[in-house]
């Protein structure tokens, strides 16, 4: 596979794309339910069934799951991998098992949510391109951090707190 490709089109992507400043992933989801048009709502999963981010596209709409149980800038990462896909329109192609749907849609039969699923795992090329996407977008929310020393997103302090465990300097510090 061909990264350098794949970080090619996911950049050409994002330039048409703005990075909200001060940063955070919801923020992001504004920008992106904006370019397409639709609401987009973010929620934490109620199971640690499943893959930890899952996208679901309704007729009206589009939903973002995510694991909560993990820190906050695991969870900005997921929901930014998930919000590639939906930047690069990616069509899922493969099932999404019963007791899965279960969990995230307890009310609704799992036959109807399939039907407005379709499918539920994309192509290595397709999960590549989210992945990209989510690397590029929190890259240039720390780099404005970076050059401004404003936080770009709550799960800063999580740098922070490795930095300090490491023992060395945050790079965004400035010394002397």
């Amino acid at each position: 596979m061909d990264l350098r490709g794949v970080r090619r089109r996911c950049e050409a992507k994002l330039r048409a794309v703005e990075i909200p400043d001060p940063f955070s992933a919801s923020a992001f989801a504004d920008v992106i339910s904006r370019r397409r048009g639709r609401r987009l709502t973010l929620l934490a999963k109620r199971t640690s069934l499943g893959p930890c981010g899952v996208w679901l596209a309704l007729p009206d709409a589009d939903y973002v799951f995510y694991e909560p149980r993990t820190s906050v800038l695991h969870q900005q990462h997921i929901i930014l991998h998930e919000l590639g896909h939906l930047l690069h329109e990616h069509e899922p192609s493969e099932r999404v098992d019963d007791e899965v749907l279960n969990q995230l849609f307890p009310t609704l039969d799992a036959d109807v949510v399939r039907r407005v699923l379709g499918r539920t795992s994309y192509t290595a090329v397709e999960e590549q391109e989210a992945e990209m996407v989510a690397t590029l977008v929190s890259e240039r929310a720390q780099r404005r951090y970076v050059v401004s020393g404003t936080p770009a997103d709550p799960a800063d302090g999580d740098l922070d707190r490795l930095w300090s465990t490491l023992g060395a300097r945050h790079p965004r510090t400035r010394h002397g």
